[in-house]
């Protein structure tokens, strides 16, 4: 009986995983129906599957209070008025504003939630490429790259991160001192590949730079009092993130406190603003938890990273550069955060396995977060820049994606390996 339910669940994982790939079904439905037929086929109880979720109801809470937050602050118009400053502060220069912009998108993903900060930033990032009428491929793509690479310099960049930081009990400032490191690395090499390949073809003439120069930022600002408001509590939210070791305030209630004071202090309606809170995405994540949970039941998790510990004879450098490469090609395909979920698990066990080792727990969250730029689907935000692209005319093919995608995550692994062959 036993065998038949294990059974039922590794196939209840494969079609809700098929299901979130290829099919058109709302992922967030997909994941919730695999849930459902985890407690159905009796892999876990009722009350299993609510433990599962309220042990990572932290993750889901903290997104939800950064969502309200990042809502607000867009309502003023202040990321507008960033992306028209940097193109200014550029003088018009194509490849100046290329880079500035793919840097201060890597800087706001890495606070905010990258899906987010797409949709604030891109479609100025495209605007700007068609005043200069130069090609808005670069201007797609390169953002895009830099914002997954951004986010994963920190425990709330990138949803995986969320993840595995409960995984493997990482704090916000392990990442600044871990994490963040080689992403800096990773950005100027990001910003060098964008020189090296576009500073022939993006040149413009002197008429079409003024025309960027003449553009009145301030005009972007709709509430001037909003945006002040918003830095102010935005910048507690950050100031408790990295004492929050001295506090011992968690992260979901900093998150969540700050912007019920931004919904007071804003005077906005909060009905409004709930009902813009990505609430799919949440669905998604507490749908996931559990079927990952069920299959975990199966022994298959634990099968797996035993399998790899055995590969590499128990050595911790080894394993984690296999983690690293492995996980920079998986994510992108089954995604981002339903790769995480599942190979945290793997890397728990093989802490049992070998005792702990932190390096295991780096190279998953380089190899799951950077690889994200492999494909157009390998992570959430760059199905939302193609779609974006696409509704201003720019065709952002899959294979156009993966021809300078590639390129990126090649990159990214190699400095990667480099990063913890030095450091640990």
């Amino acid at each position: 009986m036993e065998h038949l339910k294990a059974i039922a669940a590794i196939i209840v994982f494969l079609v809700t995983f098929y299901g979130i790939i290829f099919t058109k079904i709302p992922k967030s439905l997909t994941a919730v129906a695999g849930a459902c037929l985890m407690v159905l086929i009796r892999m876990l109880t009722q009350e299993e599957a609510l433990a599962t979720i309220a042990a990572n109801f932290e993750i889901l809470l903290l997104l939800m209070g950064m969502m309200m937050v990042v809502e607000i602050m867009s309502e003023s118009g202040i990321f507008q008025w960033l992306a028209i400053r940097v193109a200014q502060i550029a003088r018009g220069e194509p490849v100046v504003i290329l880079a500035l912009l793919s840097l201060v998108t890597a800087v706001c993903s890495a606070f905010l939630d990258n899906v987010t900060t797409i949709l604030l930033m891109l479609p100025i990032s495209i605007l700007l490429a068609k005043r200069l009428k130069i090609d808005a491929i670069p201007f797609t793509l390169f953002p895009v790259f830099a914002c997954n690479i951004g986010g994963t310099a920190t425990m709330i960049g990138d949803p995986p991160n969320l993840i595995i930081s409960a995984a493997g009990n990482l704090r916000f400032n392990d990442f600044l001192v871990h994490a963040a490191p080689v992403v800096l690395v990773n950005l100027a090499v990001l910003i060098l590949t964008a020189w090296f390949l576009f500073r022939k073809k993006l040149r413009v003439s002197a008429e079409l730079k003024a025309g960027i120069m003449d553009l009145e930022p301030g005009r972007s600002i709709t509430d001037r009092g909003l945006m002040i408001k918003s830095i102010v509590l935005f910048s507690v939210i950050l100031a408790g993130f990295v004492t929050n070791y001295v506090t011992n305030l968690g992260l979901a209630v900093i998150a969540i406190g700050c912007s019920v004071l931004l919904l007071l202090w804003s005077n906005k309606s909060p009905v409004e603003i709930y009902q813009k809170i990505e609430w799919d995405t949440l669905f998604f994540f507490g749908g996931l938890f559990v079927v990952i949970d069920g299959l975990a039941k199966t022994g298959l998790i634990a099968l797996a990273g035993k399998a790899l510990v055995e590969i590499t004879a128990g050595n911790a450098k080894t394993t984690a550069y296999l983690i690293v490469i492995l996980s920079a090609f998986l994510s992108p395909v089954v995604g981002a955060v339903p790769y995480a979920i599942s190979f945290s698990k793997v890397v728990a066990g093989m802490e049992q396995s070998m005792g702990e080792s932190p390096v295991l727990w780096w190279a998953l969250v380089l190899g799951a977060c950077l690889g994200g730029n492999l494909t157009s689907i390998g992570a959430a935000a760059n199905i939302v820049a193609t779609s974006i692209a696409e509704k201003s005319n720019v065709k952002i093919s899959f294979p156009l994606f993966l021809k300078y995608g590639a390129l990126i995550v090649a990159e990214s692994v190699i400095l990667s390996l480099l990063y913890l062959f030095l450091r640990y």
